[in-house]
């Protein structure tokens, strides 16, 4: 009987593992069906069927094409750079808030809290006050994110040492400066041209993205995600805190210096071509530990493919809901604030973090 009880928990915790090794490779199915579905919808109707066929026939060409050429530009040319960015946005915001919220030691923590998202959020502002579009703009917004995580990391480190709670505060600080700069660039504009443009890109939107937009994204957080998980067991003594990953041989400085610079490159790449998202990297990570628990080297990938289906699925709901385009940080933000609350009074019942 003794026997019985010794190995029941652990035939549990191995039951527990293997369901979490199976999420992914679901998650991935998922996420294909759902682009496939996306392709299908808009006000010109689709099957899956043609869609298929019309993509089969960029590898395979087919001998007669049925498919009339307009429907192969929407496919193509419309609907596909556009879901391609929502997934590729979605996976890198979500990584980015999971491996912050590891480091911090934090769930409340998100790409937002380095003040890369204001600091970006400015350097667009500004672009579209002085008049610049395309690539200058794209570029005035990479900048200015990037420069604001150095910003923070010069206003926290003192005598050659960071501590994340000033780091953290020093984020704040940025986030609020830029912020107030942004609302200054607003009271300046042209309040029939230059403030809805500006009003409407901070809010975020992938609509008008075009396969360049998907190159510079993908640019960005591909291999900012890649190096993040790279370092995913290095993130796993990290949650347990400086001083243990210090005793256990990490270099923690390093560690923290690669994670926010692959974090900053993320968001700033993000906030550059599709405005400002926020809420995908704060909620996303909690989803996703509920599935595989909060060992990284699951967590990750897994958060970045819950991300990308959920950020697709809300790019939908945002070009289909009303004949209007709505931006997708309003619809972010209305789902992600009851979500967020049910998570934190969860977490909170639970013990706090600790417990996670």
């Amino acid at each position: 009987m003794s026997n019985f009880s010794a190995k029941a928990p652990a035939t549990g915790l191995a039951g527990r593992s293997r369901a979490s090794v199976s999420v992914l490779p679901v998650l991935i199915c998922i996420l294909v069906l759902a682009i496939l579905y996306s392709l299908t919808i808009g006000r010109y109707d689709l099957s899956v069927r043609d869609v298929a066929y019309i993509l089969i026939d960029n590898v395979h060409p087919m001998i007669i094409p049925y498919w009339e050429p307009v429907q192969e530009v929407v496919v193509e040319q419309v609907r596909l750079p556009r879901i391609m960015a929502a997934v590729i946005v979605g996976f890198g915001l979500s990584v980015s808030g999971a491996a912050l919220q590891g480091l911090f030691r934090n769930p409340l923590v998100d790409p937002g809290i380095i003040g890369v998202t204001s600091g970006a959020g400015f350097g667009g502002t500004l672009a579209i006050l002085l008049g610049l579009q395309g690539p200058l703009l794209l570029t005035m917004a990479f900048l200015f994110g990037i420069g604001s995580v150095f910003l923070v990391k010069l206003l926290s480190t003192v005598r050659g040492r960071t501590s994340m709670l000033t780091l953290v505060l020093a984020g704040v600080v940025i986030s609020a400066f830029f912020s107030a700069a942004i609302s200054i660039a607003k009271l300046l504009a042209d309040p029939f041209q230059k403030l809805p443009a500006i009003t409407y890109w901070l809010m975020g939107s992938i609509a008008s993205s075009n396969y360049l937009d998907v190159l510079l994204v993908a640019a960005a957080v591909v291999p900012s995600a890649v190096m993040i998980y790279l370092l995913r067991f290095q993130i796993n003594i990290m949650s347990l805190g400086e001083e243990r990953a210090r005793a256990l041989g990490t270099k923690v400085v390093l560690v923290q210096w690669i994670i926010l610079v692959a974090s900053a490159l993320i968001s700033a790449g993000v906030v550059a071509t599709s405005g400002i998202i926020g809420w995908v990297g704060l909620v996303i990570p909690h989803v996703a530990r509920a599935f595989v628990g909060a060992d990284h080297q699951r967590l990750l990938p897994v958060s970045g493919v819950i991300g990308a289906i959920y950020l697709l699925m809300v790019d939908n709901l945002a070009r289909t809901v009303t004949t209007a385009e709505i931006p997708l940080g309003i619809i972010t933000a209305l789902i992600g604030v009851p979500v967020f609350a049910v998570i934190l009074r969860r977490l909170h019942a639970k013990g706090g973090w600790s417990s996670d």
